[in-house]
């Protein structure tokens, strides 16, 4: 007895994605099945390139098809389209997800794991773009290996500077591109707010998947305009594991929520160092991070160790290489990526969109 099309998706109503909890055809992932004298051939669409658990997936259907009477052979190919949790909106129209990856205090890494992020998500073939938000310490372009130039206009907008090969390209804007690197900006409140106004509103960003936000430290002005301008994916919340850092984590992760702003999960870096020898030293008291995420109730994105090699392509402008070399938080870099990529496709298909709130920055 041949199979029908109608058997092979009753068959794929029974594989349930690994962290939706719903079965793939309920969510629309199944594009296409061809039956061809017992072939089979499903084309399945994952919720974001940087699905950890694709290879689950295509084991689960190829199991499931298999076993409909008359299937000789099954052949799944996997695609991607990353999904927004709203359809439309005034500001950044074309940008599906929009990530903060915040501290509660500096020194923490923040930034170096806001670039890596996104190095990473646009490695695993997402449209990436990077916002240096922290007006008053911009390292992002250092981190880049983009010199301080002025940035040209299109259309009367500004255009983002690139980096990275062109099949993983990423668009980047910072205030320091345009400040020499000496100069302090002594701004108030309202003029950081007209300044992350304009990157969101006149840079050309164009359509990406993801657009990572590097907040400066604390609970200010940045990020209440976020909130009030735009409606955030999530926030991702970077801390070292000792306690005194993570005090001020906790109280960057009740603004967030107190904004309404989703959590997508908690990075401890900092928090191991691994000698010559192989020998480990937990420095800052190892764990600290974790326990919190679990107290909290927050997803745990994972740990990075203190890693000479990501200092100095920090330093060198080419975080491209800590995922394409052998050193030791190649493994951990790319798992948080793809543990972060889950949580956004879990908050984009479980829960309601978002709305920017209405937050005087005077309070």
């Amino acid at each position: 007895m041949a199979a029908t099309r109608e058997d092979i998706i009753n068959a794929l109503k029974t594989v349930e994605d690994p962290e939706l909890f719903k079965d793939i055809v309920t969510l629309n992932m199944v594009k296409e099945v061809h039956i061809c004298a017992g072939a089979v051939k499903v084309d399945v669409e994952l919720t974001t390139p940087a699905c950890p658990l694709k290879e689950n997936i295509r084991n689960s259907v190829t199991t499931a098809v298999m076993q409909v009477p008359g299937v000789a052979s099954v052949e799944v190919n996997l695609s991607a389209k990353v999904r927004s949790m709203i359809e439309q909106k005034p500001i950044l129209p074309g940008v599906l997800n929009i990530i903060a990856v915040g501290a509660g205090k500096g020194g923490v890494g923040k930034s170096t794991v806001a670039v890596n992020l996104a190095v990473g998500l646009a490695l695993q073939g997402a449209r990436v773009g990077l916002l240096d938000g922290d007006v008053y310490g911009p390292s992002i372009p250092t981190m880049t290996g983009l010199a301080i130039q002025n940035p040209s206009l299109r259309d009367e907008k500004i255009v983002p500077f690139e980096i990275g090969p062109a099949e993983h390209v990423i668009k980047v804007m910072s205030i320091g591109f345009i400040v020499p690197p000496e100069k302090a900006l002594i701004w108030r409140g309202p003029m950081v707010h007209g300044v992350i106004k304009q990157f969101l509103e006149q840079v050309d960003w164009g359509d990406l998947d993801y657009l990572v936000v590097d907040l400066p430290p604390g609970t200010g002005d940045v990020s209440l305009t976020l909130a009030q301008s735009i409606p955030l994916t999530g926030a991702v919340i970077v801390a070292t594991p000792q306690e005194v850092a993570l005090a001020d984590a906790r109280r960057a992760v009740r603004m967030f929520q107190q904004l309404g702003v989703s959590i997508l999960g908690v990075v401890e870096n900092m928090s191991y160092f691994v000698c010559e020898h192989g020998t480990q030293y937990d420095i800052f008291g190892r764990g600290g991070a974790r326990k919190m995420a679990t107290t909290m109730g927050l997803p745990f994105l994972g740990e990075l160790p203190i890693d000479m090699q990501i200092r100095k392509l920090s330093d060198n402008g080419d975080p491209f290489t800590n995922f394409s070399s052998a050193g030791p938080s190649q493994k951990q870099l790319v798992s948080i990526v793809q543990t972060l990529a889950g949580q956004i496709s879990v908050r984009n298909m479980t829960r309601p969109a978002g709305k920017p709130l209405k937050v005087d920055v005077t309070e």
